[in-house]
């Protein structure tokens, strides 16, 4: 496997840009614009449904394999390992629960519901699901998911030896869904529901970790061109299937305006859609890619981190209009990407923020004088 990877540099960009399609698509209630005719939703939904292939779990993919891949090519141990992610992924994640436990105010103040939001920041049990839900903002669950997960890369590695495990996914998600339904229909009322609701997630999301080292597994094998044409084939037709369950759940919400959780099929196609999305580009991923997916790639993070910012900004200035739900979704999806786009470069390019994106060290280490290191 070349160590220039840009197929995986264009699964971690598409990956991030998507994020930002995703939360653009719903209206300002997260909903799919249900006070409209069903007509009026025909573009938003579909769009989403496009956007929606590269969910946050192929984030998780690529994130794991990548980890796979470090240790594969510098080793070291597991303390140092888990140490290392924690610096990279939660340190940035706290500063940004903190950021958007006010920024949300402005949207709130709009909207109308600043009071709740104040009460919960006067909350020790808000911030404590602030810290480890990340539901200080729809898209925080995203790191605080990750991480745990990163825990359990030695049983990921294994299947780098045994690639058969990655089909543990469908065991996962099966699981996951069962018991799931099983808690949501029982025990939503009891202390500490999401809490439990996460314990769940994390410990069925495992089979994204086997799945991406499974997929290392194959890669370091070295099939011929006449196997990975099969592969090829193989993937892109359960592709289609998969793209026509989500087409039809699509129909579905175009219908009833809401997002039709209860569709079992689309469920399915949902979840592994991210695996397959990476097999497709590992299938492929002796073309020619474009360079610039490897130039811009390092910027996902950020984009995932900081597009609520404006986000935010222009679901405030679509209401109210009367646009159309297809001209809102444009105005918010163009806006916020560029904004978005525009910020993270102004950060990264500041040494100082450039580690609250990943593009950077963090000060404190900075600030060490250069042959006086200290362990911690």
């Amino acid at each position: 496997m070349s160590r220039r990877a840009t197929w995986i540099d264009a699964l971690r960009l598409s990956a991030g840009v998507s994020m930002v399609g995703l939360h653009a698509s719903s209206d300002a209630t997260g909903q799919p614009f249900a006070a409209w005719d069903s007509v009026e939703r025909i573009g938003p939904v579909l769009f989403r449904t496009i956007v929606y292939m590269a969910r946050t779990e192929l984030f998780i993919v690529v994130s794991l394999f990548l980890l796979i891949m470090a240790l594969e090519r510098r080793p070291r141990g597991y303390g140092e390992t888990v140490v290392e992610q924690a610096r990279r992924l939660m340190v940035p994640f706290a500063f940004w629960v903190v950021f958007y436990a006010f920024f949300r105010l402005g949207k709130a103040h709009y909207f109308g519901y600043e009071d709740a939001i104040w009460a919960q920041l006067a909350d020790p049990v808000a911030w404590l699901g602030y810290f480890v839900l990340g539901d200080v903002s729809y898209h925080m669950h995203f790191l605080p998911t990750l991480f745990p997960l990163v825990f359990f890369y030695p049983l990921y590695r294994l299947a780098i030896r045994y690639p058969v495990m990655g089909l543990g996914i469908l065991l996962c998600l099966a699981l996951k869904r069962e018991v799931d339904v099983w808690l949501w229909s029982t025990h939503k009322d009891m202390d500490g529901f999401m809490y439990l609701i996460r314990l769940v997630k994390v410990l069925t999301y495992m089979g994204y970790g086997l799945v991406a080292g499974s997929f290392y597994g194959i890669l370091k094998r070295n099939y011929n061109d006449k196997i990975w044409r099969k592969v090829s084939w193989t993937v892109l037709c359960i592709g289609a299937v998969l793209v026509y369950i989500k087409l039809t759940h699509a129909v579905r919400m175009i219908e009833f305006g809401d997002w039709q959780f209860n569709y079992t099929p689309a469920y399915w196609a949902d979840f592994l859609m991210p695996a397959l999305l990476f097999a497709v580009c590992m299938a492929f991923r002796n073309k020619n890619w474009p360079e610039a997916f490897t130039k811009y790639a390092p910027y996902s993070f950020g984009i995932y981190l900081v597009h609520p910012i404006f986000l935010d900004q222009f679901e405030i200035m679509t209401d109210g209009h009367g646009w159309s739900p297809t001209l809102i979704v444009a105005a918010k999806v163009a806006g916020t990407l560029t904004c978005t786009c525009v910020a993270v470069w102004l950060i990264a390019k500041t040494r100082a923020l450039a580690w609250t994106i990943g593009m950077g060290p963090i000060p404190a280490i900075n600030l060490r004088p250069q042959g006086h290191q200290h362990s911690n």
